[in-house]
């Protein structure tokens, strides 16, 4: 999902804030609740924090920012949301609200310009973008910044910022580009898994990509005798975790479900992984985050069972028989590719 906010202030006017209200944060004594309890103007958000059972969370030690929507901003939801998200029945989504408006650590404004995005309690990430004088974060008007607190800092803006409430399969249907994907997770029995509550990263290729398969190939793997096969593949691009695009990038080696490694590379400014181009990124779902690729990828073959792991003089090649659907691997020797 791409989010943006248009802060009211300038980034200039942002940093010029921060540094007036220096002093004050260092004297404030008033943890984040208290604070806005005494603002007065926060009543809806103090009444939603203590139906999600989030007080005693942001009344503790540890360093909070708080993008804080004031009581107008809750009126700006369609009438009935917020009775809505009150009702105890409702305490997890209330939950994943809140928790989205919350990011760990003490973000001043100063840092908040710098930022691209920022990674929320939620899980999901708020997108910043500064753009000239303006800087955006999600739909929000940001109207007070650093406002001093014990424990962290809070940050009011003018709206209510919804993470998604789609999972990974949900994410993808209303994409409307992954309708191979999605027939070949629910062939291979993998819905359930993509839709629980596990955080999972997917690297998911388009219909595009299924479509430079040999013919015949996905409707060979969609069989259900070759389920097994069709799994393997699917898992191989499933990391466990969430994983933006910038710890993709920077951490380049990864271990996935299905127990291989995915490693990504740079050449001429272009984004790879196990030489798939991504295409789109941080796709965020309520469950994980989709980065979109260009091809299907292909796990490595099984050792054959009494193989020596010393390396031999020949290159194996993969790919995957039209036929059957079967990942056939065979290894070409030196001689042979003269």
């Amino acid at each position: 999902m791409i989010r943006r906010m248009v802060f009211g202030m300038t980034a200039m006017a942002v940093v010029a804030m921060a540094q007036g209200l220096a002093m004050a944060q260092d004297a404030s004594g008033k943890d984040i609740v208290t604070t806005a309890v005494e603002a007065g103007s926060f009543k809806t958000l103090a009444a939603a924090l203590k139906a999600a059972g989030l007080v005693e969370t942001l009344q503790g030690k540890d360093p909070f920012t708080v993008f804080a929507p004031s009581d107008e901003a809750f009126a700006k939801l369609p009438a009935g949301t917020v009775e809505t998200l009150l009702k105890p029945e409702n305490k997890q989504r209330l939950i994943a609200v809140l928790t989205y408006h919350v990011v760990p650590g003490k973000v001043l404004a100063t840092d908040v310009v710098k930022l691209t995005a920022a990674a929320t309690v939620n899980g999901q990430r708020v997108d910043v973008k500064v753009d000239g004088e303006k800087v955006q974060i999600d739909q929000a008007r940001l109207v007070a910044a650093d406002i001093a607190c014990s424990n962290g800092v809070i940050h009011v803006i003018d709206q209510v910022i919804l993470p998604s409430a789609n999972n990974i399969p949900a994410t993808a249907d209303k994409a409307g580009t992954f309708k191979t994907l999605l027939a070949a997770a629910k062939a291979a029995g993998l819905v359930e898994v993509l839709s629980g509550d596990t955080p999972l990263t997917v690297f998911a290729p388009t219909d595009d990509a299924f479509a430079t398969l040999p013919a015949g190939t996905v409707g060979s793997l969609l069989k259900p005798e070759n389920k097994a096969k069709l799994a393997a593949i699917l898992k191989f691009h499933v990391v466990p975790g969430r994983i933006f695009s910038n710890e993709v990038l920077s951490k380049k080696e990864f271990k996935t479900v299905h127990g291989g490694t995915l490693t990504t590379a740079m050449k001429n400014g272009a984004a790879s992984i196990n030489g798939a181009g991504l295409v789109a990124t941080d796709i965020d779902a309520s469950n994980g985050v989709i980065h979109v690729i260009d091809s299907v990828m292909l796990p490595p073959a099984a050792p054959a069972k009494g193989a020596h792991n010393a390396p031999a003089p020949s290159q194996h090649v993969s790919y995957v028989c039209p036929q059957t659907g079967r990942v056939v691997t065979y290894r070409m020797s030196a001689a042979s590719r003269r």
